[in-house]
């Protein structure tokens, strides 16, 4: 039996599929976007050839860009080298319907080459490399994402012909814990939570949000590689439910001049027994591993940037009050800092308040792993904690903009020592591409500027 609601084993997914209840399985990897990217497979020939023998791709799904276009500067992938396949092996663990897709399955895949090594830049692999690494000292990471997203009543092809100006928000005023304001697209958010119940997720609550049609939906926190994999999943499964009532959502980190969507990224560890092992008997409550493992969060934040903020969008979130962080500070339950830690004893944990609604989850987590085990091998010493307003500290900033963020992590030796230089170089590079882009387009800020006035 499959050991949550919503989860399938094999032999229960054979039964569904002999009983006409599934006849289709989509055969899914994240690319560097976070994007769900694979195929939709006829449920008997899943069962028949992808099962025993996977599946393939085209390499070129880590190494294009947002709109899917080949770009120079990878190594793994390129017309040089053919544009060849990797194998997409499912992992049988993340198995599960889709109950807002008629008669539908779901795998996750991790991505190899055809001799069976791991693809090393692909998102599932860095972080599974640093879960092993904290493996090899008794501990593993328990993750939770806060995903925040801003709805509108226009589908997304009459968004697109509008170029997205002239929407219509689902809420027009500040719904922050509204239960009004959440009333009226609860059609909306009960289909999405009922929708990620039935696919094997634990969702905890909905609420209003500041920006206008902004809501969240709270799941709860699990192993880190599970969590990230229910986050690229509830991504897609949020905006084809919304696609299904004719409404859009956006997770762009700043859609508008108000508040951006956040994604806070929650960590704590335990130990091979279970047990959590960040409280303690120190200042603040903590372990000496917490002390270590938040310092070396505060260490390595503004170098590892980057994975928490990869477009250039992302950076138009750090404004002073706006509740997006723009000084690396750790405090108590404050959310001026990059760096908030919450819960006592058992629920200790740190929230990492640098990512948007737009972050790779998986290089995210893997990045706070990385983070951590700096801090704990080099017995980093904790800094006092920060009370007060952060905004207005003279401490170290978080970078400002993509183009400082991806230096800082291209240069960072230790992004290279713990992800690998063919892992830093790829995703260096995918910083480069976006960039050029950004570079080379005319927006609508300068034409309104400059069309007449200039």
């Amino acid at each position: 039996m499959s050991a949550q609601q919503g989860l399938l084993t094999v032999d229960e997914l054979r039964a569904l599929v002999d009983a006409g209840e599934i006849d289709t399985v989509l055969v899914a990897a994240t690319d560097m976007q976070g994007r769900l990217q694979g195929k939709r497979c006829a449920a008997r020939y899943f069962l028949d050839e992808v099962l025993p023998h996977a599946s393939e791709a085209c390499s070129y799904l880590l190494a294009v860009d947002v709109d899917m276009n080949t770009v120079d500067g990878y190594a793994m992938s390129s017309w040089e080298r053919g544009y060849g396949d990797f194998v997409l092996r499912p992992d049988l663990a993340t198995l599960r319907r889709v109950p807002w897709a008629d008669a539908t399955a779901l795998v996750l895949c991790d991505v190899r080459w055809e001799g069976g090594d791991p693809v090393t830049a692909s998102p599932r692999q860095v972080l599974r490399k640093q879960l092993d690494r904290l493996a090899e000292r008794g501990l593993h990471a328990y993750v939770g994402t806060e995903l925040e997203f801003i709805v509108f009543n226009d589908s997304y092809e009459s968004a697109w012909r509008s170029g997205y100006r002239d929407l219509e928000p689902a809420n027009q005023y500040n719904v922050d814990y509204s239960m009004l304001g959440t009333g009226r697209v609860e059609k909306l958010l009960r289909r999405i939570r009922n929708g990620m119940t039935g696919a094997g997720m634990y969702v905890e609550s909905a609420k209003g949000e500041c920006n206008l049609g902004q809501h969240e939906i709270a799941f709860r926190y699990d192993e880190a590689l599970t969590t990230c994999d229910n986050h690229s999943i509830y991504k897609t499964g949020a905006k084809e439910i919304a696609a299904q009532e004719g409404m859009s959502l956006t997770f762009m980190a700043k859609f508008d001049e108000r508040e951006g969507n956040s994604c806070h990224i929650h960590i704590s560890l335990r130990s091979d027994d279970g047990d959590p092992v960040l409280a303690g008997d120190g200042p603040y409550g903590f372990s000496p591993l917490m002390a270590h493992f938040l310092a070396g969060q505060q260490a390595c934040l503004a170098e590892l940037t980057y994975l928490f903020a990869p477009n250039v969008n992302s950076y138009k979130r750090y404004q002073p009050g706006s509740f997006a962080p723009t000084t690396v500070a750790w405090g108590i339950d404050n959310r001026t800092c990059a760096l908030r830690v919450v819960g006592h004893g058992p629920s200790l944990r740190v929230e990492n308040r640098v990512p948007g609604g737009d972050v790779n989850p998986y290089l995210a987590v893997a990045a706070l792993v990385a983070a951590g085990l700096h801090g704990i091998e080099q017995e980093l010493e904790l800094e006092p904690e920060f009370s007060g307003n952060a905004y207005a500290a003279d401490l170290p900033q978080v970078p400002a903009n993509l183009r400082d963020a991806a230096q800082l992590f291209s240069e960072s030796k230790l992004a290279r020592a713990a992800f690998g230089e063919d892992v830093v170089d790829h995703y260096a590079n995918a910083a480069r591409v976006e960039l050029a882009a950004y570079d080379a387009t005319v927006t609508d800020w300068e034409r309104f500027r400059g069309f007449e006035r200039l």
